[in-house]
């Protein structure tokens, strides 16, 4: 039996796998804002025979607060994490910050995937094969706003979340440099277009768009059959990325390490204030 922690399991490709794990034997711990969807999968576990090995925490990931919390739960119901999937985003076409100060798609699709990445780290050494699995959208070629992280100065929803995605990948370059003697194994994992809820605010031109998405996109189904076996089969590498399946190089100059030891810096200073 292994144990899966998943952010933004309530609902979409999160709330698939750990219906997938719950039948496979595994212990799932679901994270997530409604208490509503987290009783859903309570109660579907238990009609599975599965409410022993079933578990969620309600909880807003865009808040620091929260996330440490995150590590207190999770080290109390399940001292040994063999998956964590970061799964969590939330799209807003208007800049937002949270209670904390910090803009909204940052907080919750980056800071927080850096926080549970390195958190929970103690948990998953514990692990035989321990895996992150950072639903983050890599291969992104877009440039990091280094002097403008938070985008302050020029915020576009979708774009926001394509920035949050490059700093995921600087972030899944850095993890192994931060652990050099992990046995983690850091996956990015890009599922394209998936015919999720496509949970956020979205103005009216965005809305239109996601609606046809919604028509488009694969199937969850067919999401989960291209993720499980990056978590059955993972890499022996440390650091591994994918788009829709397919394997692609982290070699190239977006997963640079040095950028990657920049990013961190910066962000252990703003965890700091």
């Amino acid at each position: 039996m292994r144990t899966i922690v998943i952010t933004g399991g309530t609902d979409g490709i999160g709330r698939a796998l750990a219906d997938v794990h719950l039948h496979r034997g595994d212990a799932v711990l679901i994270v997530g804002q409604s208490a509503e969807k987290g009783e859903r999968f309570l109660d579907s576990a238990r009609e599975l025979g599965a409410g022993d090995r079933a578990h969620f925490v309600r909880a807003d990931l865009s808040l620091i607060g929260e996330n440490i919390r995150l590590f207190e739960e999770v080290a109390r119901v399940l001292p040994t994490v063999d998956v964590l999937v970061l799964g969590a985003r939330y799209h807003r076409s208007v800049r937002t910050e949270t209670p904390e100060g910090l803009e909204s798609n940052f907080a919750l699709f980056y800071l927080s995937r850096f926080l549970l990445s390195h958190g929970l780290a103690p948990s998953l050494e514990r692990a035989a094969t321990p895996i992150v699995l950072n639903v983050a959208g890599p291969g992104g070629t877009s440039p990091i706003q280094w002097d403008d992280l938070q985008l302050r100065r020029h915020y576009v929803g979708t774009g926001a979340l394509g920035h949050g995605g490059r700093l995921n990948d600087l972030l899944g370059a850095g993890f192994a440099a931060v652990h050099p003697d992990s046995r983690i194994r850091y996956i990015l994992f890009h599922p394209g277009v998936v015919s999720t809820s496509f949970s956020g605010e979205y103005d009216q031109a965005t809305a239109a768009q996601v609606a046809g998405l919604k028509v488009t996109g694969k199937t969850v189904a067919q999401s989960i059959g291209q993720i499980l076996p990056c978590l059955d089969r993972p890499p022996a590498e440390r650091l591994s990325a994918f788009t829709e399946g397919r394997r692609i190089d982290v070699d190239t100059p977006y997963f640079d390490r040095d950028e990657a030891a920049r990013l961190h810096e910066i962000t252990e200073k703003l965890l700091r204030v």
